[in-house]
């Protein structure tokens, strides 16, 4: 880009005040010996009550968190995971570190979210788990996963890493099932640089996922260094959660920035021939990466509108692609929503305090070229 080239609007970038630089000097400055861990525990308190939620571990990583809550689970090898295959591969690496096998399936076509149907037909005697993934916001039909689980003993977990304000009918994202995982990564509504958060109800997968979290050494044990299992440190730094309270304390405003920008995209593109992130009746979609799928019935070049952008200095992200399709897993040709879903949808820019100039310029590039098709 040249230097009269506009600005660049990025497809993310963070907010971040006065307010959470100065949790993160006060933590550099002064957050050692006993101090250590005031910011984590601060911060694992405000997030247990923004959540509803009895329990909540601080970790480096949400990938981290499902690792920590599926091993305190007792997955392992021959266990079976379900979960969709249209996904980022955080959420199903931890699956494969414990040496149990991610079952993929297809997701329905207006939430990009599993297919309930097909997670009750990929259940075997092996499935230890159903891995509800809540996509870009979207949410996972948490009532038809929930019944399916109960006919056949088997606990959803969320991933939440992705919907930081969504809400279905009365709870949280990541608050129903028996764990949910979330995500800091600069990206997200709410950010800590990096980190997640393994959160519960349930008090004896609280206490065994504590223990594992702290190289398995159990609360309350009276002798130093001496853990009872092999565990992890997946821990999340007392810097990392300094700016984690600032960004609690701001959460309201940074849900609403997120509201925002997708309302503005909405009804901006309303009338074209495409599909935003859905909000059912009794929902509420935190709306962490607005997200347009073309018809499927028309003609899209997914390439010549990213390239169109890009000649603008706007980002654009592609689809996340389905799992099946990397090579690291079984290819499987009869997923057709998630095959069709990554070729004919982005994501667009969507940080929190993007101005109406810079959502205009954005919408200037899509209308003319989706009014085409």
């Amino acid at each position: 880009m040249n230097s009269d080239s506009p600005s660049r609007i990025y497809y993310t970038k963070p907010s971040i005040t006065e307010l959470e630089i100065g949790y993160a000097t006060d933590a550099a400055t002064n957050g050692w010996g006993e101090h250590c861990y005031d910011y984590i525990h601060r911060f694992e308190a405000m997030f247990r009550a923004h959540l509803g939620v009895k329990h909540a571990i601080a970790t480096s990583s949400a990938t981290g968190a499902l690792h920590i809550g599926m091993a305190a689970m007792g997955i392992g090898a021959g266990d079976e995971v379900v979960l969709g295959d249209i996904n980022w591969i955080a959420s199903a690496a931890p699956i494969i570190y414990l040496g149990a096998t991610p079952v993929l399936v297809d997701v329905l076509a207006d939430s990009w979210c599993l297919d309930p149907a097909a997670v009750e037909a990929s259940i075997t005697p092996n499935t230890r788990a159903i891995l509800a993934v809540h996509l870009y916001g979207n949410l996972c039909d948490m009532q038809a996963l929930r019944d399916i689980g109960k006919r056949h003993g088997i606990p959803v977990i969320e991933d939440a890493a992705e919907a930081i304000g969504s809400v279905w009918h009365g709870q949280r994202a990541g608050s129903m099932g028996i764990f949910g995982a979330f995500s800091f990564h600069g990206t997200k509504t709410v950010t800590a640089g990096e980190g997640g958060i393994f959160v519960t109800n349930d008090d004896a997968l609280y206490e065994k996922a504590l223990t594992l979290s702290n190289h398995g050494r159990a609360r309350g044990e009276t002798r130093q260094f001496w853990p009872a299992m092999i565990g992890f440190k997946y821990k999340m730094s007392n810097m990392q959660a300094a700016i984690g309270c600032g960004q609690m304390e701001r959460i309201e405003e940074l849900m609403a920035g997120k509201r925002r920008v997708f309302d503005y995209y909405h009804d901006a593109l309303r009338g074209l021939p495409l599909r935003m992130n859905p909000e059912p009746s009794g929902t509420t979609n935190g709306y962490w990466m607005p997200t347009i799928v073309v018809d499927h019935d028309v003609q899209f070049d997914r390439e010549e509108l990213l390239a169109k952008l890009k000649a603008q200095n706007i980002d654009g992200r592609v689809f996340f692609w389905p799992l099946s399709s990397l090579g690291l897993f079984k290819a499987i040709s009869s997923h057709r929503v998630s095959d069709s879903l990554s070729r004919r949808a982005i994501n667009l820019p969507s940080y929190h305090d993007m101005t109406k100039a810079d959502l205009e310029r954005v919408v200037s590039v899509l209308r003319p070229l989706l009014k085409k098709i």
